[in-house]
């Protein structure tokens, strides 16, 4: 059984894939239904009762490795058009807080490109979670590469 794509949440799938945070929690996915929950060892998945992941039929979303959403913000810094704003952007994901200060550089000096930036890493987002979902099995895989092939980026100012 595979599930529908077009009644998942790709938002919160790609929102999973995206989770670096290093206390004790997992995101799952129900094999069957889609319905994507948040775990903790304290609390299990109704926020009261704890219970071991290994009790619970559903799948774990682990998170991709934080290389693969900083690509994002260099791909997206060398298409800006603005030559200073594209150099800045790029300066400011040199070295370790480079999430933090591409952020940082966007609200405070490029605000005007963080709406671009947002659907650029959404859509992006989108995809890794069909591609995730397709190699989970979880979804028809010529459904998947239809999203794909459907789904292109938005163009960078």
């Amino acid at each position: 059984m595979v599930l529908d794509l077009s009644s998942l949440d790709l938002s919160e799938i790609a929102e999973a894939l995206a989770d670096q945070t290093d206390y004790e929690h997992r995101w799952l996915i129900h094999p069957e239904t889609g319905e994507v929950v948040f775990w903790t060892s304290d609390t299990g998945i109704d926020g009261r009762t704890p219970v071991d992941l290994e009790e619970l039929d559903l799948i774990c979303i682990d998170p991709l490795p934080s290389y693969v959403w900083y690509q994002d913000m260099a791909d997206f810094a060398e298409q800006v058009s603005d030559e200073q704003a594209a150099r800045r952007l790029a300066r400011a994901i040199a070295g370790k807080g480079a999430f933090r200060r591409f952020k940082d550089e966007l609200h405070q000096e490029y605000p005007e490109l963080l709406p671009a930036w947002q659907a650029f890493r959404e859509a992006r987002a989108c995809c890794r979670a069909v591609e995730w979902l397709a190699d989970h099995s979880l979804v028809d895989r010529d459904a998947a590469m239809r999203f794909l092939d459907g789904h292109r980026e938005p163009s960078v100012p």
